[in-house]
């Protein structure tokens, strides 16, 4: 499993656009996706899951998958950065007791 941070900008965001972002807005992690954004609704971050489909798969494919759940929701925008986490390498250190 990765999660993936998209920071970008938003280029020529009609009415219905801003609606799909504040429909969408959240700071959590789904294989939907959740936008974060500023008050004026132009620049964003995309929060996504995206699930490791095989053991082989990497920061490509999440970058990929990633980009296609922010593509699915058809607004105009420019990407600035891509930032992402492989879950599988998180380690959780339990209190002995």
């Amino acid at each position: 499993m990765f999660r993936v941070t998209i920071r970008g900008k938003f280029k020529g965001l009609g009415d219905a656009g801003r609606a799909a972002v504040l429909a969408a807005a959240g700071a959590g992690y789904t294989e939907a996706g959740t936008f974060t954004h500023d008050a004026t609704v132009s620049v964003f971050t995309f929060r996504c899951q995206v699930p490791a489909e095989t053991p082989d798969d990497g920061e490509d494919d999440a970058a990929l998958g990633a980009m296609a759940a922010l593509e699915a929701y058809g607004l105009p925008h420019e990407i600035l950065k891509i930032a992402m986490t492989d879950m599988r390498d998180i380690k959780i250190r339990r209190k002995s007791g």
